[in-house]
């Protein structure tokens, strides 16, 4: 039992309420059964110690009213509280936000869930609203600079798409189009100098390996610079921006996607994730054992299940 895992949802009961009410996730996955019993169990199963909760997409913006959506991260948050302060040697969290289009609200539960709950980090997803804001949007900046003065861990995870319309019955969007989700917002803070400006000392997780960004940075890279579409970067600083972020492999590990991230990330910038409970435990279970079989040196391995964990939540 030596994994720290950054990859983990949990469903207060104010969530699965309120997708309920909403007629269900959007994004066309069923919403799990989640219980802490059932959360120990997978943990125990694949060697996990720690868990940093989070709450999934869509979050608090399941609630289309901001009143009513600012009480659902609180309220998210004051649960999630509770199980850490009940078994802190067990579970951390993320705390939520409600829509980052609300700037407001939002650095009013970044202020609460810190200062008051001690979160782990916060929980962004990848773009909100209905005009596709992407993280590095310029309407984000105040966000992005408060996070930044904390130096805040920042766990991404990916959201349905304006158009929740699917490909087909057997494929919902966090199948295939959550991976290119991560990707988009990913290149959105390099290409917007996010990343290097107001985010910089913010240590920021994408999800999912990463999603697209490891596999199509160079594609990026070596097109932009070369293009009216310039941003005044090299095909150089736009790959060495990219390998900054940290990576969860959540639902990821395969001898390609590992291959090709530890090509990208630096070295203890790829983190342990697990994707329970929206992840099928026999999937999870197959994950782990894909990373557990992959050829890695001791450091290394070490480093992913709980060594850059540690490092990244070390209270100063």
């Amino acid at each position: 039992m030596s994994k720290i895992d950054v990859h983990h949802h949990f469903y207060p009961e104010v969530f699965t309420q309120a997708l309920q009410r909403a007629g269900g996730d959007p994004s066309g996955w069923t919403v799990p059964k989640w219980t802490l019993e059932a959360d120990r169990e997978i943990n125990k199963a694949i060697g996990v110690r720690k868990t940093i909760l989070s709450m999934t997409a869509p979050g608090a913006c399941i609630e289309k009213d901001p009143v009513a959506a600012a009480a659902l991260a609180r309220a998210a948050n004051e649960a999630a509280a509770s199980i850490r302060d009940s078994s802190p040697s067990e579970y951390g969290f993320f705390a939520s936000v409600p829509s980052l289009l609300d700037t407001e609200r939002v650095l009013e539960e970044i202020t609460y869930a810190f200062d008051t709950l001690h979160a782990d980090g916060i929980t962004l997803f990848t773009r909100y609203g209905t005009d596709n804001h992407y993280l590095g949007h310029p309407d984000f900046r105040s966000i992005w600079d408060e996070l930044n003065r904390r130096k805040a861990v920042v766990f991404v995870h990916p959201t349905h798409g304006v158009d929740t319309k699917l490909v087909n019955a057997h494929l919902p969007q966090p199948m295939f189009d959550y991976p290119h989700e991560t990707g988009r917002t990913a290149i959105d803070l390099i290409l917007t100098d996010t990343l290097n400006t107001v985010a910089r000392d913010c240590r920021i997780i994408l999800s999912h390996a990463g999603g697209t960004l490891p596999t199509l940075i160079y594609r990026v890279a070596g097109m932009v610079p070369h293009t009216p579409f310039s941003v005044g970067k090299s095909t150089e600083q736009i790959v060495e921006e990219a390998s900054r972020f940290y990576f969860d492999l959540a639902i990821s590990s395969n001898p390609l996607t590992l291959t090709t991230l530890f090509k990208l990330a630096k070295p203890g910038h790829v983190l342990f994730g697990s994707d329970f409970p929206n992840a099928p435990a026999e999937g999870i279970k197959y994950f782990t054992r894909n990373f557990e079989a992959f050829e890695l040196d001791e450091e290394r391995r070490r480093d992913v299940e709980f060594g850059a964990a540690e490092k990244l939540f070390a209270k100063a």
